[in-house]
């Protein structure tokens, strides 16, 4: 049995402070003292200046860019939590990388965000918090409880005060998604129909759906490279659309994304803050919205083992 002191312990890694800090004064307390630095060769190394044991810990760290820095990061902070005798361990990765290799899509293909979740779970994580994984299924490659958070309704209460009359499916990938945000502000869905060439090169064929003189509202999990989302911007725009609007939960934003979302026919760009953008990468047409009163919400629940469905209603 898990057995947990009554103090709740926050610490956070180098890839998002500014949420981590927010976090925190939402729950009216402060981060841990935690050194995480790096020797000369690139080896990390992570010192808990105060003490956790018997304590709940909650380790809040995003694995985005630099991948493989952050999460082993992430890892080496939770087994030097679990060697300091901490009651219970909760990773709280509000971005999950790796999560886009959840299948063999070739033969001899790994599946790396399974491996990434046996990786947590031996490192000595006792549960994880996340935000809008890639695939739900990926919840199952864990052998220990998962908390899937939702960003959408914090989209969705942005987004309703623009007066959105079609909701766009940027692929068909989306569609599932996309149809939920329709359904949610009781408006029609379109989908772009597009095909690859070849790899990251997209065409875009036909719009499915009557967008003409409408504002429009795009919609995803994540916008990496900003290809898919901008040439589609631009497909609406090409067939009359009034305004086009575009949101989703992790702004990965890398390559040529920052550029090409500069130039598009983006009317406003909406990321919530569980990557963080950093000051080179602002741009007037995109606004951030912060996470930190649901992470601190589920995080209050965790410690206090309430239940988390009312996060979801």
């Amino acid at each position: 049995m898990i057995t947990h002191g009554n103090e709740i312990k926050l610490f956070s890694g180098n890839s998002n402070r500014p949420l981590a800090e927010a976090i925190a004064k939402k729950l009216n307390t402060e981060l841990g003292e935690i050194e995480v630095a790096t020797f000369s060769d690139g080896e990390i190394n992570v010192h808990i200046a105060e003490t956790v044991r018997g304590r709940d810990v909650f380790i809040i760290q995003s694995t985005c860019s630099p991948v493989n820095d952050n999460l082993m990061e992430l890892l080496i902070m939770i087994d030097a939590a679990k060697r300091a005798s901490a009651g219970r361990i909760t990773a709280v990765v509000p971005y999950f990388g790796y999560a886009r290799q959840d299948r063999k899509a070739r033969s001899r293909d790994p599946i790396t965000a399974k491996l990434v979740a046996n990786i947590l779970t031996n490192a000595g994580a006792d549960r994880v918090l996340t935000m809008d994984l890639h695939a739900d299924q990926i919840q199952g490659f864990f052998d220990i409880p998962v908390d899937n958070l939702l960003g959408g309704p914090t989209l969705y209460n942005y987004f309703a005060k623009q007066n959105i009359e079609v909701v766009v499916a940027p692929d068909v990938g989306a569609v599932k998604r996309s149809r939920k945000v329709a359904e949610k502000f009781g408006v029609p869905l379109a989908i772009i129909d597009k095909r690859r060439p070849k790899a990251n090169v997209m065409e875009v064929m036909s719009i499915i759906g009557d967008v003409k003189g409408k504002r429009c509202l795009m919609i995803d999990d994540m916008v990496d490279t900003a290809g898919t989302l901008c040439q589609g911007a631009q497909a609406i725009k090409d067939a009359g659309a009034l305004a086009v609007y575009a949101g989703c939960s992790h702004g990965v934003l890398s390559g040529p994304a920052i550029e090409r979302l500069k130039n598009s026919a983006i009317d406003k760009f909406v990321v919530l803050d569980t990557i963080r953008i950093p000051e080179e990468k602002q741009l007037d047409k995109l606004e951030v919205l912060s996470v930190a009163d649901i992470f601190a919400a589920a995080i209050e629940n965790v410690y206090l083992d309430k239940p988390m469905s009312k996060l979801y209603d």
